[in-house]
């Protein structure tokens, strides 16, 4: 009897805040900002023409990213063998020239011949001292001769690898570590590309950002392709780093700026799942064609026609609107709309005419609260979530993309081994989706990331012999380690304050970043010992996922907007909330829809009362059916304190716009208007 009373004066007092909303004098329609998000579900969230934007631009500029971001690891293939190159004896055989001028050196209890000396003889002249043939063939390598380090350059055993740039520009015994510097390099351009082409989105547009971006990573390739020194290749991949991850993420917001907020996980999911499917097409190609040349030709000259996109991209109808570019939004808008089969309404124009015209008229711009990496760090429990979130943020990217950088080097095909590490990825994601939606966020977080460590640290009991069984140990934890990519990003987005998102993914996301430059050089480290990188990945993984048992679950809850609510959110946080798969919540009222209340008021100007109260009634009506789980929709700030004294219901703040539950909805950093912005994310 209770709840039917809390039901009902909780019905009656958001029908009171509606009835308030719609008096003429107020005009809230008129004068409230215009939100895109509430034109959307009139003119189509997910229709024909997001369709044809998502599916025909968005996931396919996915691919050259993963192309273009891994193609480097066959091009510095490393052969087998290699030993000193002696043009002295060039017209010997292979076994003899080895024989005479390579000195045998003790690896792994066997003699073999030395890969970086070579003896320091004057080959010249002691060919010069012998009488004749008989004498050469008889000619026997002294112990007291010199040891040397090869000079000269080397020469390869081209059976499996006969073309890569360590071939070419002899990156090997001293210079091993340059196709390493190589892959930090390229991971080096991405904060920088991300900050630099996020400004020129920001300022002129997606359209002009995408087509500039690609125009780099393809300048960038070609470079790749035409170098004939290191150091030209490794500026012309700082190039091609640049891009990565803009060049996919620029299409990628377009097309979340245009589908309605229930979509926007299934556009992200399918992303991620398109990124996989490029990389492993890539595994397909590389095998095929094995000179480099040709490979970063093929990886790059297919995306030139890309720019047919020109004729047919759209740009953002919410950047416009920003720019106060009405004519040009309305334009795009109006064409969803009829590609959807919607009919656009008439209100929507009026509405942008005024706050066009509100804009121009406007001396001073409306006064936004300054804030910065500093109101994060100002009071103690924001400042433990940055910590935390920014920690495990670093442990999960810098794992993952090792791991996939350490697949050629495991198993013994390493096109095989790249293609399997791929693979496992997608089914990862679509039980990843699914966890995500019932057990939250933290727990699948972190028992994906100590899970994965875990199986990469025990491949250290493993003998050497056991190649198969490490291989399907990487496996799982490239696996689990991919699940928690994808849910480390909305995770952050959730316990980030609305006020500060944009800043705090930016932050976490780019310290993320910098283990990117770090990883080449631990995986470089399996040169010696091929389980030492998977063992030191391992415990950082571990590490990342024991840091996310401390944050606070957001499933289920109202996501703070303020500072001041997320300081609250998560503050009553316990040791025996580790152990909760599942988080306990209290009804104070459920809405099951995801209808804007600002919305519903603010368009119903015509409408009856009855009609609003309708409305509700019909979005509330599983309320007659005892509820399968309990919902907490308050804020931090709506807890016991936030009751008004003497009645049992909730204070209803006109900051909190939206009533909307939330259900994995994967988003991009935002700015104050609400302009999606670059992440560094990949």
């Amino acid at each position: 009897m209770s709840e039917t009373v809390d039901s009902d004066v909780d019905e009656y007092d958001e029908l009171s805040e509606l009835r308030q909303r719609q008096k003429p004098q107020a005009q809230p329609s008129v004068d409230e900002a215009f939100d895109l998000d509430d034109l959307l579900p009139t003119i189509g969230e997910f229709g024909k023409y997001q369709k044809l934007l998502v599916f025909g631009i968005c996931l396919p500029a996915c691919i050259p990213c993963g192309f273009c971001a891994f193609n480097q690891l066959f091009m510095a293939d490393t052969p087998d063998d290699y030993w000193c190159r002696i043009p002295e004896l060039g017209d010997m055989q292979l076994e003899q020239r080895k024989y005479l001028a390579i000195p045998k050196e003790l690896e792994n209890d066997e003699l073999v011949y030395s890969k970086c000396h070579t003896y320091g003889v004057n080959w010249t002249q002691l060919l010069d001292s012998l009488e004749d043939e008989a004498d050469l063939t008889t000619l026997e390598p002294n112990s007291t001769w010199p040891v040397v380090k090869c000079t000269q350059g080397w020469e390869y055993n081209t059976t499996n690898v006969w073309s890569s740039i360590v071939i070419d520009f002899d990156l090997v015994c001293d210079q091993d570590i340059y196709p390493t510097i190589g892959l930090a390099a390229l991971n080096t351009g991405g904060p920088v590309g991300v900050y630099l082409f996020g400004l020129l989105n920001d300022r002129a547009g997606r359209r002009l950002s995408y087509f500039t971006c690609l125009a780099t990573l393809l300048a960038g390739s070609l470079m790749t392709s035409l170098s004939k020194d290191f150091w030209t290749w490794a500026g012309s991949r700082v190039i091609v780093g640049l891009t990565i991850p803009a060049v996919y993420q620029i299409p990628f917001i377009i097309s979340l700026e245009l589908v309605g907020e229930n979509y926007r996980s299934f556009v992200t999911v399918m992303t991620c799942t398109f990124y996989t499917s490029g990389i492993m097409l890539l595994s397909v190609v590389t095998y095929l064609e094995r000179d480099w040349v040709r490979l970063s030709y093929i990886t790059s000259l297919p995306f030139y026609a890309y720019f047919l996109y020109m004729f047919v991209m759209p740009e953002s109808p919410r950047w416009l609107l920003m720019r106060g570019r009405l004519e040009e939004a309305l334009k795009i808008l109006e064409r969803m709309a009829t590609v959807n089969g919607r009919q656009f309404p008439e209100a929507v124009h009026c509405k942008l005419e005024a706050q066009i015209r509100r804009d121009k008229l406007k001396k001073e711009k409306k006064k936004v609260a300054n804030v910065g990496l500093r109101d994060l760090c100002r009071t103690p429990n924001m400042r433990l979530k940055t910590i935390l979130i920014t920690l495990s943020w670093f442990a999960n990217e810098t794992v993952y993309l090792g791991l996939s950088y350490y697949g050629p080097s495991l198993g013994t095909n390493q096109y095989v081994s790249f293609f399997l590490s791929a693979v496992v990825e997608l089914p990862s994601y679509l039980c990843c989706w699914y966890f995500m939606d019932t057990w939250g966020r933290r727990w699948p977080l972190s028992l994906s990331m100590i899970l994965g460590g875990v199986a990469c640290v025990i491949t250290v009991m493993l003998p050497d012999e056991a190649v198969d069984e490490t291989l399907y140990l990487y496996l799982v934890s490239k696996a689990l380690l991919s699940a928690s990519f994808l849910i480390i990003y909305p995770f952050a987005g959730e316990l980030y304050p609305t006020q500060v998102r944009g800043i705090g993914i930016g932050a976490s996301s780019y310290i993320g970043g910098l283990g990117l430059i770090v990883i080449p050089f631990v995986t470089y480290l399996g040169k010696e010992n091929l389980k030492l990188p998977l063992v030191i990945m391992g415990f950082v993984s571990m590490l990342g996922g024991m840091t996310g048992l401390r944050l606070p679950e957001t499933l289920h809850h109202r996501l703070p907007q303020t500072i001041e609510e997320g300081e609250e959110f998560g503050k009553d946080w316990q040791l025996k909330d580790c152990c909760r798969c599942a988080q306990k919540q209290t009804v104070l009222s459920q809405p099951t829809s995801y209808e804007n209340l600002d919305v519903l008021g603010g368009s119903s100007n015509t409408a009856s009362e009855a009609e609003v109260e309708l409305e509700l009634r019909d979005n509330r009506l599983p309320r007659q059916q005892p509820p399968l789980s309990s919902i907490d929709e308050r804020t931090p700030l709506e807890g016991p304190a936030g009751m008004a004294s003497g009645s049992g219901r909730t204070v209803h703040r006109p900051s909190m716009k939206r009533l909307v539950r939330q259900m994995s909805i994967m988003d991009t950093q935002r700015t104050n208007d609400g302009t999606m912005q670059l992440t560094h994310w990949i």
